[in-house]
């Protein structure tokens, strides 16, 4: 079964909306682990729009699955996963005013970048992986920086999928079988939902885990977070 992390960012963005703790992002990651969730994901982003750099130190020692940490490699952002010692940090190239991550990295012009991040993650004995587009180059330079793991960026697939589904999903089975000849494992997320992910999740072959955030925690106000988990997690199932 591939694994579902709940990326916690738009809960934060709702309590920052009224300051205070309402909702509680650290009481969030636990009630997500404790209906199914695999994982957590956060983002903290420089301005601390939604997850603050004080969150991610505040959930760290309540998360037993996996904790994944999205974000730029500033150094603040470097000294703060050596801190927290997540299992896994997802490597991407958003700029400070990006609204959400919209970009893969380029692998070829930032090959002396990513090779210095992960290697010093990798010191502190954290997982790497790198956001990236389905592109079969981009993927094949991801090995030589050395990183273990890819998260193929899916929205593109999103909104091709409406129109055409297997076209919509070509560009990402072949990108999937070319990370994983290479040695890397596979990731996806964003824009991912209930409606493409089952598709997405039957025909991309090694496929280790999703991480979904802003449409699971939409469908949470229709259906409540407990049961919205659930249906996720039937969508994983191969």
């Amino acid at each position: 079964m591939v694994r579902l992390s709940v990326n916690i960012n738009k809960i934060a963005t709702l309590r920052n909306a009224r300051g205070g703790n309402v909702p509680d992002v650290v009481r969030a990651a636990i009630d997500c682990e404790r209906f199914g969730a695999q994982g957590i994901t956060v983002h903290p982003r420089p301005d601390e729009r939604h997850i603050r750099y004080q969150d991610v130190l505040d959930i760290r020692p309540v998360v037993n699955t996996e904790f994944n940490i999205e974000g730029y490699p500033s150094r603040r952002f470097l000294d703060l996963v050596a801190k927290v010692k997540p299992d896994q940090v997802t490597l991407v190239p958003d700029p400070p005013n990006a609204l959400t991550s919209n970009a893969g990295w380029d692998t070829i012009r930032h090959r002396e970048l990513l090779t210095d991040v992960v290697a010093e993650l990798k010191e502190h004995g954290i997982r790497t992986s790198l956001f990236i587009e389905p592109d079969q180059a981009m993927i094949e330079r991801a090995a030589d920086v050395h990183t273990d793991r890819v998260e193929l960026y899916t929205e593109p697939y999103a909104v091709q999928f409406p129109e055409d589904q297997s076209g919509a999903v070509a560009p990402y089975a072949k990108a999937a079988q070319v990370a994983h000849d290479a040695g890397m494992g596979v990731n996806a997320g964003h824009d991912l939902d209930l409606d493409n992910l089952r598709y997405f999740v039957q025909h991309v072959p090694h496929l280790s885990e999703v991480s979904i955030g802003h449409a699971l925690i939409a469908d949470a106000l229709y259906f409540g977070l407990q049961n919205t988990i659930q249906l996720y997690l039937r969508c994983l199932e191969r």
